[in-house]
């Protein structure tokens, strides 16, 4: 039986919404941005900065700066040592669905692991988020997820050195689109079960 399941998602696939449904069912714990706030604790970050920065690399990073030196490092890299160490002591609990934060590279040699990537049809996407943003316009809703899915890459390849979405890093990818939610949430708990 897979004892953790990471789901790395494109902004609106549902891809949280799929990995609480998961959790709920197998009885595990559910982890997202609680993470941040757990890598608080080992960062000495305030809030704000946390919010700022999470999930986003260094704009003026430069080889000056020591790799190997935690406490001279910019405060996004503060953060990702922080949020890795957490979710490595999360992975080793088991019994956990962690969504987003690169999970799956950075638990990538846990053999008890299903990492999973959930996208879905740019429409799907935009009705979605629609109902989440209600006050936004569908252009500035189009703006954000194409903003975010960016965001996303650019944190991913920096980080871990892999490309967000992309079939090699992961065991299985989705489409909740074709799917549906509930068809992504059988399938995953079908495969983790075994």
């Amino acid at each position: 039986m897979r004892k953790i399941i990471t789901i790395s998602r494109e902004f609106g696939a549902y891809g949280g919404t799929i990995g609480l449904k998961i959790a709920e069912r197998l009885g595990y714990e559910f982890y997202n941005k609680e993470i941040i706030l757990q890598a608080a604790k080992y960062s000495n970050v305030d809030m704000d900065s946390l919010q700022r920065w999470d999930e986003k690399v260094p704009a003026n990073f430069g080889f000056a700066q020591s790799l190997f030196d935690f406490y001279n490092k910019p405060l996004n890299e503060k953060l990702f040592a922080a949020q890795k160490k957490v979710i490595r002591s999360i992975g080793e609990k088991g019994n956990c669905v962690i969504v987003g934060r690169n999970a799956n590279s950075i638990l990538r040699e846990f053999d008890n692991a299903l990492h999973v990537f959930v996208h879905a049809e740019p429409y799907f996407r935009i009705m979605h988020l629609k109902e989440k943003m209600p006050d936004s316009s569908e252009s500035k809703i189009i703006e954000r997820m194409r903003a975010v899915d960016k965001t996303r890459r650019k944190y991913c390849s920096y980080y871990t050195n892999t490309e967000f979405g992309v079939a090699d890093y992961y065991d299985l990818c989705l489409s909740s689109s074709t799917l549906g939610v509930d068809t992504c949430v059988d399938i995953i708990c079908q495969l983790a079960e075994k």
